[in-house]
């Protein structure tokens, strides 16, 4: 049974995140910051996995903590869900295109935390949501999952989409990295034999 969850409490925010690696892709995702749900509830659908997200956070500083937070809380659930990571495929990559915009990603669920991120917006903004917490997002999600994640729009001009395409892409790699490889449903995808650094 992959599933886990995490409770996550500071001054700034609380969080809790509820996940089933081998889902269907529902969600109920409530932080308070509306662009972000939306993202995340694209996570959900396109991953398979199962996500309830529930966040309380300053806002009325601004959205960067329950951004980050939420990033962290979630990438600490799918590092728990897991566990020793046998059996996975642990590579995958795409290209995910969301209209006119066209984003790559690729993933390695090596237990190795590291982000590549080469996504430029035009604006600072797309509603109310600043644009630089879209990689805060990323990065904390790949620095507590333990992935390797490079993340690459190669064009694009509507800024909302170029976000949408990173979440989707991020979601496709994701379902397909986590996947149990029948070839080895039983081994570690590793020389080393372990796959949690």
């Amino acid at each position: 049974m992959r599933k886990a969850s995490i409770e996550r409490k500071t001054t700034e925010t609380e969080i809790k995140a509820i996940i089933d690696l081998d889902g269907k892709g529902t969600y109920e995702v409530k932080t308070g910051v509306g662009f972000l749900d939306h993202m995340l509830e694209q996570l959900a659908r396109h991953s398979l996995i199962d996500i309830r997200l529930w966040a309380k956070g300053d806002l009325h500083i601004d959205f960067h903590h329950t951004v980050e937070d939420s990033g962290i809380a979630l990438g600490q659930a799918v590092a728990k869900a897991l566990g020793d990571r046998k059996g996975i495929r642990r590579y995958a990559s795409l290209h995910l295109p969301m209209d006119e915009a066209l984003t790559r990603a690729a993933i390695d669920v090596s237990g190795r935390p590291y982000l590549i991120w080469k996504v430029a917006f035009s604006a600072p903004k797309i509603g109310d949501f600043d644009t630089e917490l879209v990689r805060e997002w990323f990065l904390a999600f790949a620095m507590n999952a333990g992935v390797t994640l490079h993340v690459e729009t190669l064009y694009g001009d509507n800024n909302h989409h170029i976000a949408e395409s990173c979440y989707k892409a991020l979601a496709r790699v994701l379902r397909e990295a986590i996947e149990i490889d029948p070839r080895q449903k039983d081994r570690i995808p590793s020389t080393k034999g372990s796959l949690n650094n």
